[in-house]
C-alpha cells in the first residue's frame, strides 16, 4: 500500500480539499490511486485501459483549478472519448479504436479538475443491464464476485463501490446509471435529458434516452460534478432551463415536505424480488419519519407497450451501429464482428419499418404527458430500482439452446421471421424482466435516481428509484443528502476493497 492511507476514506471533494490545502498533492493522490486500482482490479475487471501514464503527466502540469482539482477519475469505455485513447465500447469490432478529439463531457470533467486514470468496463455498446462481455470479460461485484454489479457501467461501479476512486463516468440508456448503483450499493443519478452535453460527435442517442453523469458514494460528490458538467454545447439538441442555484448549495437545504407515490409492482406484470419490495417498504417509512407524505400509487401507463417501444428502438439502434460499423471497420460488417447476441438484435432492427419506428417512439410522448399530470399530484415517484438483487455472473447468458437459434437465425439472416414469430414480444418481457423500472424516466426524460438505503441478508445492496419533475433534479438532490444524513451509507465497505 502506498503512503496515503487514509484515501478511501475521502469522498472526490474530501480528496479536492486536500489537495487545495496543500496537505497531499495531485502526484501522490494519482500514485496511491493507482496502487489501489492495481490491488483490486484483478479481482474485479473493472479497468480495461489503463490511462496511468497519461494521468502522471497530467499531475505534473498545473491542473484546471475546479471543484475537484487532483481527483482520480475513471471513465465508462462508451461516449467518453479522449484523444489519442482507445475506446473499445466493449466490442471486439472497436478494440483497436482510437479517438480523435475529446468529447464535450470529457473536457468539461477536465476543467473540473478530474484526472483520468482510465476507461472501465462496459457490455457491448451498453445494450445490457449486466456487464460480461466477450471482448474483456465480465467484472465482478466488490459485495461478492460471483455476482454482477449490473450493467451497463458496471465497471465504473464496481470501482467506486471497492473504493479505486470516488467516483467515475456512467451513461444512462434504460437504467445503466442506476442499475449498476443499485447493484453495487452507490448513488446514481440520472440526470434530465438535455442537462449535459452529448458533443461534439453526437445530438440525440438512442432517441434522447441516453444521457450521461457518474456513479459515486456521495450525494455532495455528484451534486458538484453536475454543476461542472451542465449546460447545452454548440449544436446541442436540446435546451433546458439550468438549475436555478448551484446544486451543491442545494443539497445544504432540506426538501419542503414532499408528496411520494410509491409502487412496488412491475410494470410488465413480472415478479419482484421479495428484498426489492422490503426495500422500497422500508425507503417509504424512513421518508415518512422525515416528514414527507406517502402513498401507495402509480402513473397509468401500460408498461408493457412501452417495453415494446423501448426494444424497437434498440434493435433500431443496434441496426444503425452495425450499419456504422464499415467506417471503423473499412469493410462491411460481418456476424464474427461483434457478439452474436448483438448480431441477432441488429437483424431485428432491421425487420421492422421505419412506419412501426415512428409509431412505437410516440409512446414516449405519450408516457411523458402522463407523467407530467401525475406530477401534479406527486412531487416524487418511487419504485424498487430493480426487480431483483444482483444476479450470479453467467445467469443472464443465453441458454444452450437459445444460442444454437441464435447461430441458426445470424447464418441464415432471419431477422424477419424471428418478427413474425412473436419472440420479439416475449424477448420485451424476460430482457426486462430483473430490470423493468428504470426505462420510464429514459422515454420520458425526467431525472430519476438510486439511493443506497437496504442491504439483503445476503449482503447484497437494493437500491430505490426516486423519479422526479422533468428538469428537477435540485428537488431529487435535496431529498438524497436528507436521506444520506438520516441513513449514512459511505461506512459500508464491500468485502472486496481497495
Amino acid at each position: 500500500m502506498g503512503g496515503f492511507k487514509e484515501y478511501d476514506q475521502y469522498d472526490g471533494l474530501g480528496l479536492a480539499e486536500l489537495v487545495k490545502k496543500k496537505e497531499i498533492s495531485s502526484a501522490e493522490i494519482c500514485e496511491e490511486a493507482i496502487i489501489r486500482i492495481e490491488k483490486v482490479n484483478p479481482q474485479l475487471n473493472a479497468v480495461v485501459t489503463p490511462m496511468y501514464e497519461l494521468a502522471r503527466e497530467m499531475v505534473q502540469r498545473p491542473l484546471s483549478n475546479g471543484p475537484f482539482t487532483g481527483v482520480p477519475f475513471l471513465l465508462k469505455d462508451l461516449l467518453g472519448d479522449v484523444a489519442g485513447v482507445r475506446q473499445t465500447r466493449g466490442s471486439k469490432a472497436f478494440k483497436n479504436y482510437v479517438s480523435i478529439e475529446d468529447s464535450e463531457l470529457v473536457k468539461r470533467y477536465k476543467q473540473a479538475g478530474l484526472v483520468i486514470l482510465g476507461k472501465t468496463n462496459c457490455p457491448e455498446f451498453g445494450l445490457l443491464g449486466i456487464t460480461e462481455p466477450e471482448l474483456h470479460g465480465p467484472t465482478r461485484n466488490p459485495w461478492n464476485i460471483e455476482h454482477t454489479p449490473g450493467g451497463s457501467s458496471g465497471g465504473s461501479a464496481a470501482a467506486v463501490a471497492s473504493r479505486m476512486v470516488a467516483l467515475a463516468s456512467g451513461g444512462d440508456g434504460g437504467g445503466s446509471i442506476r442499475i449498476p448503483a443499485s447493484c453495487c450499493g452507490l448513488f446514481g443519478l440520472k440526470v434530465t435529458r438535455g442537462r449535459n452535453p452529448t458533443g461534439p460527435l453526437h445530438g440525440v442517442i438512442w432517441q434522447g434516452a441516453v444521457v450521461e453523469h457518474v456513479i459515486s458514494r456521495s450525494i455532495r460528490d455528484s451534486a458538484a460534478i453536475l454543476g461542472a458538467t451542465q449546460g447545452a454545447d454548440v449544436g446541442a439538441p436540446y435546451i433546458i432551463c439550468p438549475p436555478a442555484k448551484p446544486y451543491v448549495e442545494e443539497i445544504e437545504q432540506s426538501p419542503d415536505r414532499l408528496k411520494i407515490a410509491f409502487n412496488t409492482r412491475s410494470p410488465i406484470d413480472t415478479p419482484v424480488h421479495p428484498d426489492c419490495v422490503r426495500a422500497v417498504e422500508h425507503t417509504a417509512k424512513l421518508l415518512e419519519k422525515l416528514g414527507h407524505d406517502v402513498e401507495e400509487a402509480h402513473p397509468d401507463i401500460d408498461g408493457q407497450v412501452l417495453a415494446k417501444s423501448f426494444l424497437t428502438m434498440y434493435f433500431g439502434e443496434i441496426a444503425a451501429d452495425i450499419d456504422e460499423l464499415e467506417s471503423v471497420l473499412g469493410r462491411k460488417a460481418k456476424p464474427s464482428d461483434v457478439e452474436d447476441l448483438t448480431w441477432t438484435l441488429a437483424l431485428l432492427g432491421r425487420a421492422y419499418s421505419a412506419g412501426y419506428f415512428v409509431k412505437m417512439m410516440r409512446e414516449w410522448d405519450i408516457a411523458a404527458r402522463v407523467m407530467g399530470r401525475f406530477h401534479k399530484t406527486y412531487d416524487i415517484y418511487l419504485t424498487p430500482t430493480v426487480a431483483h438483487p444482483p444476479v450470479k455472473i453467467g445467469e443472464l447468458q443465453p441458454k444452450p439452446a437459445e444460442k444454437a437459434l441464435i447461430k441458426i437465425v445470424n447464418t441464415f439472416g432471419l431477422g424477419g421471421l424471428l418478427k413474425v414469430s412473436g419472440i420479439t414480444d416475449k424477448l420485451a418481457v424476460e430482457s426486462l424482466s430483473k430490470t423493468p423500472f428504470t426505462q420510464l424516466a429514459n422515454f420520458t426524460g425526467q431525472p430519476a435516481m438510486s439511493v443506497p438505503l437496504y442491504w439483503t441478508s445476503d449482503g447484497l445492496p437494493c437500491g430505490s428509484q426516486f423519479i422526479g419533475r422533468f428538469g428537477d433534479e435540485a428537488t431529487l438532490l435535496r431529498l438524497a443528502a436528507q436521506l444520506e444524513k438520516a441513513q449514512p451509507w459511505s461506512d459500508k465497505r464491500p468485502p472486496v476493497c481497495a
